[in-house]
């Protein structure tokens, strides 16, 4: 039995701290794990910046209310529901994916969550586990699973490399030529194609 593990933003829906950082004007908030490979870092310097600028958990999802899905996403999960079960593993976070999830139409999802303090400010975020997604993928294998795995960003290489196959999904130019081993399509259609070879 075949599973498919995909990574959530960048491949089904927008990348949320982009579009957040548009909404507020703050460019420092644009960089994701497309451009930082050390997540903790990231977060923290994320975390910094939201202090700084007074920003609370519910500006955030203020602005994720009123995010879509992408282009096509939506057709795409319709047509890999027909051929094979699907999960999505992502470094997101529960308190912000819930509105996303409804317009996705409830898949399963695999996500950290958000600490906050009592004014409503992000104080931290709790990891559901070290490499969730790699260890995710590593777990569903021991069940016999064969398992697919795409993603877009330096925090799928792990996933993807410990998947039975995979590929990357509209991965950015730096990350394609860091890892020239691993493939990269650029459409849903080319998506749904590699994974029904691999089924």
């Amino acid at each position: 039995m075949q599973l498919v593990c995909l990574d959530l933003e960048g491949v089904l829906v927008p990348e949320i701290w982009i579009a957040f950082s548009e909404a507020t004007g703050i460019g420092e908030l644009r960089l994701t794990t497309r451009d930082e490979p050390d997540y903790d870092k990231l977060m923290r310097y994320r975390i910094e910046i939201l202090a700084k600028n007074n920003l609370k958990l519910k500006d955030i999802q203020k602005v994720i209310g009123g995010m879509e899905p992408l282009p096509g996403a939506m057709d795409f999960i319709a047509s890999l529901r027909e051929k094979s079960q699907f999960i999505i593993l992502s470094d997101t976070f529960e308190e912000f994916a819930r509105p996303l999830m409804a317009k996705l139409g409830y898949p399963t999802l695999f996500c950290n969550n958000i600490e906050t303090a009592a004014d409503g400010s992000v104080s931290g975020y709790t990891l559901r586990q070290q490499n969730g997604k790699k260890s995710s993928v590593a777990a569903f294998k021991t069940l016999n699973f064969r398992v697919f795995a795409a993603g877009d960003s330096y925090n799928d290489l792990q996933m993807i490399n410990e998947a039975d196959s995979g590929c990357l999904f509209r991965a950015p130019q730096a990350i394609r030529k860091e890892y020239p081993n691993i493939p990269c399509v650029d459409t849903y259609e080319d998506l749904l194609k590699t994974i029904e070879e691999f089924i």
